[in-house]
């Protein structure tokens, strides 16, 4: 990486084995036909700082050890590209952590051993460094490694970098200090299941002086800030090949447009062509949105 990062990012960051089936989603005791299997950088960090990377942004990325099967790929993948990984550890006793997804009819189904990393006793994950932070305009923190990931946030905050969450709740300190926290569906049925997405719109406005996104994959997407009203946007209409990564891409181009200082309308619909743009097509990363198809995109060309 020959430029200083513009962009910190600190979270999941995986081998994801990808199965794109030919003839509909799994169903019990059928044969399936594999029609595309890759093994590419995924995770939540790992697919944003391609697109960020695509996007023109140079990136430096801390989050999950990378383990003797993922640190070969992930060196490989990025040699050439804008993204320093020399934050990440070497877990050398391990092959890193993967995940597996299967793809088809505009659904996934994501398997891995989360539930046991969790729950180990072990930390599997690095500590932020104030230096690897210093410098850069904006920051991406996934909320999932508890007190390291506050510490992220705590060291931006420190050295007045905003930067962009998902799926952290209205009284988490991540939610309560982020210049914009994207909250998918999943999140709303895990901490609000049974409330109307306005109410929930209101609850996380009311803890926060940053942006609030809610997405809805196909729906319209709802965003706005404390005391304002709730503004609406639709997705963009695209052919789907396959949604993985959809929002981890929307999570990017919010990183984007924070450090190229859009209004929350231009973050919001900028954000949205890149996630319409990754949705289209197969493999994500090989095949990351680049500027001028987002903005081709957004003039309705």
């Amino acid at each position: 990486m020959d430029r200083e990062a513009e962009v910190y990012l600190f979270g999941q960051v995986l081998g994801t084995h990808s199965f794109l089936l030919e003839d509909g989603f799994l169903r019990p005791d059928e044969y399936a036909e594999i029609s595309e299997h890759y093994f590419l950088p995924g995770g939540e960090t790992g697919t944003a700082a391609t697109v960020l990377d695509s996007l023109g942004v140079s990136v430096r990325m801390d989050g999950t050890w990378i383990g003797t099967e993922v640190a070969p790929l992930l060196k490989a993948f990025y040699r050439d590209r804008q993204v320093d990984l020399s934050p990440l550890r070497l877990w050398e006793d391990d092959p890193g952590v993967m995940d597996y997804v299967v793809i088809a009819d505009r659904v996934r189904s994501p398997m891995g051993r989360f539930r046991h990393l969790f729950s180990c006793g072990k930390r599997w994950w690095s500590v932020p460094r104030e230096k690897d932070i210093v410098g850069c305009g904006a920051a991406g923190i996934d909320p999932f490694f508890g007190e390291e990931s506050l510490l992220a946030a705590e060291l931006c905050r420190r050295h007045g970098i905003p930067y962009v969450t998902i799926d952290c709740p209205h009284d988490s300190p991540l939610h309560m200090h982020a210049a914009v926290n994207v909250i998918s569906r999943e999140c709303l049925s895990l901490h609000y299941e049974g409330m109307a997405e306005e109410d929930v719109m209101k609850r996380m406005t009311e803890t926060t002086d940053g942006l609030v996104v809610i997405t809805r994959g196909g729906d319209e997407m709802l965003y706005g800030r404390k005391g304002e009203k709730i503004h609406r946007m639709k997705p963009f209409s695209v052919e789907v090949k396959s949604t993985l990564g959809a929002g981890d891409t929307f999570k990017a181009g919010c990183v984007y447009a924070l450090l190229r200082g859009m209004s929350d309308e231009e973050t919001v619909r900028f954000a949205g062509a890149c996630a319409a743009v990754a949705i289209s097509r197969f493999p994500l990363p090989l095949h990351p949105p680049r500027p001028e198809e987002v903005e081709k995109l957004i003039r309705g060309m």
